[in-house]
């Protein structure tokens, strides 16, 4: 049966949620969780989880609300653990603060919790209501739930391309395609990741750093810089191998390092398929390292390849107002299609205009 929830506990879900978005790009490999604990419209506590290893967002409200939580609602954006691992079990600090119910959007799916959490409240008697806004708290760890519940991470692939879908001239140019503000707003989109993928083509090509660049202050988990590149040709000088940030490198087993600088990554061996690195191999290997979100930038080779393969959950496009011409580079490399039926589909998430640019935010159709 479905609990009725009140307009004023939608407020409250809401501002947790608000607070679980604050640790947006700090709480890897840890979901985002926000908690508010409240005497009908008096809020007397607030937290959220801000780094993995640091207190739960339960623990937070609870300690700012201190003996206020007796006989106080909590609203938590995330099943409360039940399980001691860095910290100790949130349901067992919500038990002892007296809190008479607790409103949680989503249950977690984490092994260890998976509804212990919920039980315990209960069998301590208290009242739990479970799935307001449990959509967008889904939505706000849609890669923890994917690593949890699917073994592999939630993949994006980032994308710029011109009106007529070019994303680069013949000789690879495409430096710059979109204006200054979308290049900044990738970075958000790069911070909240996991990991930052692409391949040993856009190295060699391109020499990126794939590094986090935001405004001063702002914290943030440096991304795992992820190359694939299975004979192990990363030129030794590439900027991937600075130190600015943590680097894997995945490749093939019978590779091995030409030059002893490649060791300033951390080598590992996945997989091949049909010659090239097994995509879904590499997919598991950093769901086993608790990546949660992989955001890809890389060429049209290895993005046509993830998409055919079924493996990108999202496509983050930013369509600049120019034209590149029909010799440009495509958007994706994609096996050709016999029918008109067979074309891939996709689904609208969010549309906006950043700078000159247009963002699209897609989902390819199930």
């Amino acid at each position: 049966m479905t609990h009725a929830f009140t307009a004023l506990d939608h407020a409250h879900m809401a501002h947790a949620l608000r607070l679980a978005g604050r640790g947006l790009y700090t709480t890897q490999p840890n979901p985002r969780v926000g908690c508010v604990i409240a005497h009908g419209d008096q809020v007397v506590g607030t937290g959220f989880h801000q780094r993995a290893g640091e207190p739960h967002a339960e623990v937070f409200a609870l300690r700012e609300a201190a003996e206020r939580a007796r006989g106080a609602t909590a609203y938590v954006t995330l099943e409360p653990c039940a399980h001691h691992g860095r910290t100790p079990p949130c349901a067992d600090a919500l038990v002892a603060a007296g809190v008479a119910r607790v409103v949680v959007a989503t249950e977690d799916p984490f092994p260890q919790v998976a509804g212990r959490g919920i039980g315990r409240l209960r069998d301590a008697g208290i009242t739990v209501d479970t799935g307001l806004m449990r959509e967008p708290a889904r939505e706000l760890n849609i890669g923890f739930f994917s690593r949890i519940e699917r073994g592999r991470p939630w993949v994006r692939v980032k994308l710029a391309m011109s009106l007529d879908g070019r994303t680069a001239l013949a000789d690879g140019q495409s430096k710059w395609i979109t204006g200054e503000a979308a290049r900044t707003d990738v970075q958000r989109w790069r911070a909240r990741s996991s990991a930052i993928l692409t391949g040993y083509g856009t190295i060699a090509a391109d020499d990126p750093r794939l590094t986090v660049r935001l405004p001063d202050g702002e914290a943030f988990a440096p991304p795992l810089r992820v190359l694939l590149d299975s004979r192990l040709r990363t030129p030794p000088d590439s900027h991937v191998l600075d130190g600015e940030a943590p680097t894997l490198i995945l490749h093939d087993v019978q590779a091995t390092p030409h030059d002893e600088r490649l060791r300033k990554a951390e080598l590992a061996a996945v997989g091949m398929r049909d010659g090239a690195i097994d995509l879904m191999a590499a997919m598991k290997e950093l769901a086993r390292r608790h990546c949660n979100e992989v955001h890809v930038e890389a060429g049209p080779t290895l993005c046509g390849a993830l998409f055919a393969a079924g493996l990108v959950d999202e496509l983050l496009i930013y369509v600049a107002p120019l034209l590149l011409g029909d010799s440009g580079r495509p958007l994706l490399c994609l096996p050709p299609l016999a029918d008109m039926a067979d074309r891939w589909k996709l689904r609208t998430v969010d549309r906006r205009t950043i700078g000159d640019d247009m963002r699209l935010l897609m989902r390819p159709v199930a």
